[in-house]
């Protein structure tokens, strides 16, 4: 008998979950129940499908308010009514409209308007759908009003919003927070009313004895709405179902697509090509995915006639259909990937396409998306109230001061020194905590489907422009709605612009085809850096961790760049498989010491699993379970299914199956173990693969063009390291990098031969107005010839140009930047005080006689570091200090299991946790000559001798080996002092922050 029931998916309104609502209407005997959240429908689905677990019927609509106002309810009758109320909703939430006082004519919907609301609008005419709710509140004044006499148009409309005081309390904050104003400043039309909570059914009934009629409407009302959707297991793919005409034409459009790719991909396909290419296809069309692979075949064809790059990644990496009609580029037979990790019996939703594209053509193809696919919409996901956050919200809502707010959202109280304010900040701050705040849009996902989206919810326009459905991944999945993962990823774009700035920079070169993967794999020079881990800016391989492991492995082909992108993954990294797996690979004798099963099984990765398909192998070979079965296990081991009745019954045939092998149980269980601690964490080695082909272009890139290669990582943010960093990898490469030029520099990096000038928008204070006003100027009338020329054609003012003195972007004219500075100021301030009009001729300028002023290049260091935030000089000529040895990161080997002092210039610092649960630090640093060393700051150590920023340090430490790769055990570090900046005498050193100047310490 509700029929306005809120969750807290009425934003910043209701209270409580769907399913507390659900728990909440059993225990007062509630049979049919109405979910009506304020102007969202995110909790709809999630709502129909967990009512029956609590014998309810569900009857879903939408409670339509502007603000707290509310104007009418909307019950769906039926499916069709539910997509009405959604239409009409999301028209309403696109266009920024307000909800109208009156509901339109609706065909399958009930429209319930409050008493309220009558008899505001004084309405008298009702069409057949329209009734008027009575809440309990109500009951007094109707035998008053001029409805008592409708006695068929009354229905029972008593809201719940609330299960007791607390939730009320919570309410009144919630709208506080909406209102951004102080709970004492809250007007009670924003609010709910206390008594929206539900009674028990005989209760509520009781309250409506003098109105059967009431009763009656609402019962028949109840009884004339039904909502039905399919849910896990009888669900059903809700996504595009036919691409063409007709599923008998798709399959033959994928059949012809694979037919005109095979050569491409295989010159001479032998028999295991041909039978796993024809097991597929018949797979895919039994399964009912053909759609879905010709979908991912149109999105990924776009972007080839854009120029635009792409990656596939995902299970589907695992598939020779995806890989002959280009989805993907990795080839499953060379690396032996079972397709059943993709699609199998057991698997009903569709197979798992990951495509990357670069992070400037993502929202192209997504646009082209949704003008190429009728039904499409992004999925959104929920952002939630954090607690630090939120306590810092009611803090502003209560009015304490910022101090006390700090306070409380940090944790620096102790509970006994609260007072009762704080106390209540804390206790609705953890009460809050969780709750939905607002809707954003999932990180990849858009959904096509085959029927309209209003179907299944209404959408939002968030500021991307695209309609987003409000309900998010998991009940989507659970309702047949399977989304396609469509990212954006720099790595791509670093490619994209290397290969555009080669040819720009090098144009007697003939054009870089950086799709021959098959040639890079086994260029000896391309194997050579990811052997001694040069690999900065290379996607994915680049860090130190996984700069030290391809050392540590000797990686010098493509299958060991799969195997360290997945031996360096928790899963294998934490179970002490990462450096068994090192020790076999580098000591052959000790392959001997893996179980012959698992070593018969596994030959590749010498008996240790290290990919998600190595869990299928040892289900399948060693436990005899058919590979669909062995992907159940699989995807149990993760955690998502664990509680599913079909892992378990897999785990029972395991075990049952080995006994039956006549493996001792011993021996079982150490492997069902193994399996159990990896699975969870391990890497699909479709996924290493398709990282692994684009590390390989990005390698070629680095290999043969790397200063090209360079800018363009500069040009897309870089990526691990910092930017001063990627300068000094530029240098070590043989480029020589210059401070931005008014003549030669872009908003981005430019580069000229072997030289590389810093783009305009590394000057952190320079106007954004500034700089396109200084390159349109300069790309309309040509280069500039004297700072005087500059002065007549740009409008700037003094504070901006003399950023650019300063950071030397005059430096062409030859003249010291002292003298300019000077210049600048003379003729800024003489120019100001002549009348402003169009020059018909140009100004002739004062000269002015200027004595000789002093300018060294430690004063354009100290101006790099604080306009650009680095220096662009070696920091060893920085510092003040002399040092005690000119050892290098080379001598290391000399030093092994000795102590020694090493210089070094901080490159990254991070700290680790220890499995006690106390903190160390992990650093690299390079040497004088610009080679890597990495350190390790224990816990005895860490905050004894703390890392304080960029600069050079002076470590000393234990030096230890593992796998022929050095590192220093620090027993202590120190930070240089640096050279004071000559124009500040009395500084001692860069440290020592000057507030003129707003110069701060550099921090890592």
């Amino acid at each position: 008998m509700y029929l306005n029931c809120h969750t807290y998916y009425s934003l910043r309104f209701g209270t409580f979950s769907e399913i507390a609502l659900l728990e909440l209407a059993a225990e007062c005997g509630v049979k049919t129940l109405a979910l009506t959240d304020i102007n969202n429908t995110s909790a709809c689905l999630n709502f129909i499908r967990k009512a029956p677990e609590f014998n309810i019927r569900p009857i879903v609509g939408i409670d339509f308010r502007n603000g707290a106002e509310q104007q009418f309810v909307g019950l769906a009758k039926n499916n069709d009514g539910f997509q009405e109320l959604n239409s009409f909703l999301s028209k309403h939430s696109h266009q920024q409209l307000a909800i109208p006082e009156e509901a339109p004519s609706f065909s399958n919907v009930f429209v319930i308007y409050p008493f309220e609301k009558v008899l505001q609008l004084e309405k008298k005419d009702f069409a057949e759908h329209e009734f008027i709710g009575i809440s309990i509140e109500n009951l007094r004044r109707l035998p008053f009003s001029a409805y008592r006499s409708y006695t068929d148009k009354l229905v029972i409309q008593q809201p719940v919003t609330f299960r007791n005081k607390r939730d009320f309390n919570a309410h009144r904050l919630l709208r506080a927070i909406d209102n951004n104003i102080l709970l004492s400043k809250l007007p009670t039309t924003e609010e709910g009313s206390l008594s929206e909570k539900m009674l028990l059914q005989e209760a509520l009934l009781e309250k409506y004895i003098d109105f059967p009629y009431i009763i009656k409407n609402t019962e028949w009302l109840l009884q004339e709405c039904s909502i039905h959707f399919q849910f896990g297991e009888s669900r059903v793919s809700q996504n595009l179902q036919v691409y063409g005409i007709s599923k008998e034409d798709d399959f033959n459009r994928l059949k012809a697509l694979c037919e005109e790719g095979l050569p491409k991909r295989y010159q001479n396909p032998d028999e295991v090509v041909q039978k796993r290419l024809k097991t597929e296809l018949k797979t895919i069309r039994k399964m009912d995915f053909v759609s879905y692979f010709l979908i991912n075949h149109d999105i990924v064809s776009y972007a080839k006639s854009q120029g635009f790059f792409h990656v596939g990644r995902g299970s589907g990496a695992n598939s020779i259909v995806a890989y002959i009609i280009g989805i993907t580029d990795v080839d499953p037979i060379e690396l032996d990937l079972y397709f059943e990790r993709f699609i199998n019996p057991y698997r009903a939703s569709p197979p798992d396409f990951d495509i990357d594209f670069d992070w400037r053509d993502r929202e192209a193809i997504t646009a082209y998306i949704f003008e190429r696919f009728e039904n499409t919409a992004l999925l959104a996901t929920y952002n939630t109230f954090k607690y630090r956050a939120v306590v810092r919200e009611l803090g502003k809502v209560f009015g304490l001061p910022k101090e006390e707010i700090d306070k409380l959202s940090e944790g620096r109280y102790t509970v006994s020194a609260l007072d009762e304010m704080g106390t209540l900040v804390l206790k609705y701050g953890k009460l809050i905590q969780g709750f939905p705040n607002h809707l954003s849009v999932h990180s990849a996902g858009i959904l096509i489907l085959d029927r309209s989206m209003h179907y299944y919810s209404a959408t939002d326009l968030p500021p991307k422009g695209f309609p987003t459905v409000q309900f998010d991944m998991i009940i989507a999945e659970d309702a047949g709605i399977f989304k396609f993962d469509i990212l954006g990823q720099r790595g791509l774009a670093k490619i994209k612009d290397a290969v555009e700035i080669i040819q720009e920079n090098r144009p007697e070169l003939p054009p870089i085809d950086i799709s021959q993967v098959e040639t890079f794999k086994n260029d000896e020079n391309i194997n050579r850096l990811l052997s001694e881990g040069k690999a900065i800016g290379a996607y994915y391989v680049e860090s130190p961790a996984m700069r030290g492991l391809m050392k540590k492995l000797k990686v010098k082909d493509y299958l060991g760049l799969v195997a360290a992108s997945s031996v360096i993954r928790p899963g294998v990294s934490s179970s002490g498989m990462k450096k068994e797996y090192i020790r076999r690979h580098r000591e052959p004798e000790r392959r001997k010491e893996a179980h012959p099963v698992l070593a018969e099984i596994m030959p590749e990765t010498y008996g240790i699993m290290v990919y998600q398909e190595d869990v299928l192998k040892v289900a399948h070979q060693f436990a005899g379970l058919d590979l669909g079965e062995a992907d159940v296990l699989r995807r149990g081991m993760s955690g998502k299914f664990r509680s599913r009745a079909e892992f378990a019954e897999v785990e029972k045939k395991f075990i049952r199956n080995c006994r039956d092998r006549g493996y001792p149980d011993a021996v079982i269980f150490e492997i069902w173990e193994q399996i159990a601690g990896f699975a969870g964490y391990a890497f699909a080695k479709g996924h290493s693969a398709s990282y692994a082909v684009e590390s390989y272009q990005s390698l070629y890139l680095k290999c043969y063009f790397p200063l090209e290669f360079m800018v363009a990582v500069l040009n897309n943010g870089g990526g691990f390291y910092s930017t001063e960093h990627y300068i000094h990898e530029i240098k070590m490469c043989g480029g020589t990098v210059y401070p931005p030029c008014i003549n030669k520099s872009d908003h981005a990096n430019r580069i000229e031969g072997d030289k590389i000038f810093l783009g305009f928008g590394y000057l952190k204070n320079l106007e954004h107005n500034t700089i396109q006003r200084l390159l349109s100027e300069r790309q309309l009338y040509g280069p500039f010839s004297s700072l005087d020329n500059f002065i007549d054609r740009v409008s700037i003012s003094l504070e901006q140009l003399t950023i650019l003195v300063r950071i030397g972007a005059f430096r062409f004219t030859g003249s010291p930047k002292t003298e300019l500075l000077w210049a600048a100021l003379f003729k800024i301030e003489a120019g100001k005080r002549k009348v402003s009009h169009p020059r018909l001729f140009q100004q002739e300028h004062k000269r002015f006689t200027l004595p000789s002023l002093e300018h060294n290049w430690l004063e354009d260091a100290y101006d790099q570091m604080e306009l650009l935030g680095f220096p662009l000089c070696d920091y060893f000529n920085l510092i003040s200090e002399p040092l005690e040895n000119d050892l290098k990161a080379a001598d290391m080997r000399r030093f092994c299991n000795r102590e020694m002092l090493l210089y070094g210039v901080l490159v990254n610092t991070r700290f680790n946790t220890t499995k006690h649960g106390k903190r160390m630090r992990l650093s690299t640093f390079v040497d004088a000559d610009g080679h890597y060393f990495d350190a390790v700051h224990f816990t005895r150590v860490v905050e004894k001798y703390p890392i304080h920023g960029r600069g050079v340090y002076a470590c000393y430490g234990k030096i230890t080996e593992e796998f022929g790769h050095h590192s220093m055990d620090i027993h202590w570090s120190r930070k240089l002092s640096l050279k004071p900046d000559p124009r500040i005498p009395d500084e001692p050193s860069f440290e020592t922050l000057n507030k003129g100047a707003k110069r701060k310490e550099i921090k890592a």
